[in-house]
């Protein structure tokens, strides 16, 4: 009793162990102190000097972390294998980049109050739903709120419909193929193919200035800190424990007297509300947002970062994103063409060697006795 009556924030902070803020502590002081200073006032000869390459790649590969770390809320603890997560993500990089396109003001190819695609395609207007895109805290409403949303109305009829397994799979890689298909029609006003790109600046600042790119770099590992803390003690509650037994056992959790479907619909809009607010930060450090990245590819992706990482875990999806990633880097400018079959051969071997993934694997070894 006594610990329940404890403060919020302090319950957060107690359900990291103590090696775990020590392993935080390191990346903060990395990712918030090192290499940004480091970027920022070392010459561009020094050999301490980090480019704009890696802090571009490095931010991106945090925010890939986050999704992978959301997918892992969702897959690892409570049971749902969703295949369409990257289309949260891009919704919350669709929606930031409106605000990235309102900025651009008269700078683009037309001068026009437009962007430069509505301009082409012969709009005279912003559609209704740019209304107020040009506000920074209503874009950062629309990036949490409208994934939030379309989660909680598919959570909503696909739980309550006791949707589950191979199904359930398959209906979300659906959505986001459907989504894809829309958003690459002009009409709806998203860019089309080409999507938003060409971005100026963000909150007034250039967006290509080394000090925005370092801000981004460190607001994109502080979400990704906040996400594992926030993660760490909501599979160590009450709230994780329903979950885990969902996952094991839903019809036994359901004659016990709880409702698995508020359950599942909570841990599905938190998750997909994560993946939204890692678009956000994803999309001004590569500076395009399109279609492509609701590709049903792109969502079995993050699955796969997921499991080879090791699938109840989070630390481990972190991990398989930061190492799938950094091969892809290397194998699309080495061996470009072989990058599908390297990433199918990596899903079958960790599915088959290694079914809790490198941080199970690690674990198994560790605890061996000698």
């Amino acid at each position: 009793m006594a610990a329940a009556r404890r403060p919020l924030l302090v319950r957060i902070l107690a359900s990291t162990p103590r090696a775990g803020w020590l392993a935080l502590g390191v990346f903060a002081l990395a990712t918030l102190v090192v290499l940004p200073a480091l970027h920022l006032f070392t010459p561009a000869g020094s050999p301490f000097h980090v480019s704009d390459l890696v802090i571009t790649v490095g931010g991106k590969i945090m925010c890939y972390a986050v999704v992978a770390v959301a997918l892992d809320l969702v897959w690892g603890y409570a049971g749902i294998l969703s295949l369409g997560h990257g289309l949260f993500f891009a919704l919350g990089g669709y929606a930031f980049g409106m605000y990235l396109m309102r900025s651009i003001g008269h700078e683009g190819v037309y001068q026009s109050d437009l962007p430069d695609f509505m301009v082409f395609l012969d709009w005279k207007k912003y559609p209704w739903f740019w209304t107020g895109t040009d506000h920074f805290l209503w874009a950062l409403a629309l990036v949490l709120g409208v994934p939030a949303l379309l989660a909680f109305v598919f959570g909503l009829f696909a739980f309550s419909s006791r949707v589950r397994g191979v199904y359930l799979s398959i209906i979300t890689q659906a959505l986001t193929y459907a989504a894809m298909l829309l958003f690459f029609r002009n009409e709806t006003g998203f860019g089309g193919n080409n999507g938003f790109t060409d971005f100026k600046r963000v909150l007034g600042f250039p967006i290509t200035a080394p000090a925005t790119r370092a801000v981004l770099f460190m607001l994109s590992a502080a979400l990704l800190g906040a996400t594992l803390v926030f993660g760490r003690y909501l599979v160590c509650s009450r709230v994780g424990r329903v979950l885990a037994a969902i996952r094991d056992a839903e019809p036994r959790v359901r004659f016990l007297g709880y409702d698995p479907l508020w359950y599942k619909l909570f841990i599905w809009t938190l998750s997909a509300t994560l993946c939204a607010a890692a678009g956000a930060l994803y999309v001004p450090q590569v500076g395009i947002i399109n279609p492509s990245e609701m590709s049903p590819g792109n969502s079995i992706e993050i699955a796969i970062w997921v499991a080879f990482g090791g699938r109840g875990t989070l630390v481990g999806p972190v991990l398989g994103a930061s190492v799938v990633n950094l091969a892809k880097s290397w194998f699309t400018v080495a061996f470009p063409e072989f990058w599908p079959f390297f990433l199918g051969l990596l899903f079958v071997l960790a599915t088959l060697l290694l079914p809790r993934g490198v941080v199970g694997l690690a674990s198994r070894i560790l605890r061996k006795p000698t």
